[in-house]
């Protein structure tokens, strides 16, 4: 299983990831942005493509082992088609953390914001990272880490059960 955790910066993407990596059995937490520190010279927007070729190889070494991964990551529309193509043989989610723009530009106790991240929130949101056309969205403006995990576990084993049929008789 692997689970996509969308959203801007600051809106609780790695909090999640983490979370989810403790209540999930034998779940990698995989940090796209760490494979940026590599290539740090290089501009982000060429940044992305090659991080996310390098995740794709890693993904798919983790899950040909049976491993569940926890990806966070802002995702365009154009990068989740890549993924979704690229990670057709397993069992995907996508999830995006979409709170209040004013919570999301807000410092919190264990991060003081720069301006490039608070521009970069703005610029997230006016591109529509925080309510994508795909996966399931949550506001988490009033939820706790916790809860945001552990309504993304639910929906997880919920889609795993059986559906019920209906059988119509005439």
């Amino acid at each position: 299983m692997i689970i996509f955790i969308n959203g801007s910066i600051n809106a609780g993407k790695s909090t999640i990831a983490k979370i989810l990596a403790t209540k999930i059995p034998n779940t990698a937490n995989m940090e796209i942005d760490s494979f940026h520190e590599f290539i740090h010279w290089l501009e982000i927007d060429k940044a992305v493509p090659i991080n996310l070729e390098n995740a794709v190889l890693i993904i798919n070494n983790f899950a040909k082992r049976g491993y569940n991964v926890a990806v966070p990551y802002p995702l365009s529309q154009k990068n989740y088609e890549y993924l979704k193509k690229e990670l057709c043989n397993n069992e995907l989610y996508f999830f995006t953390l979409s709170p209040d723009i004013k919570k999301t530009l807000s410092d919190t106790k264990d991060r003081k914001l720069t301006q490039w991240e608070r521009n970069r929130i703005q610029h997230h949101y006016d591109i529509g990272i925080p309510n994508p056309a795909f996966g399931k969205i949550i506001d988490n403006t009033n939820q706790t880490p916790e809860e945001t995990a552990e309504a993304i576990v639910s929906f997880c084993q919920k889609s795993k059960q059986p559906q019920p049929h209906t059988i119509e008789i005439r």
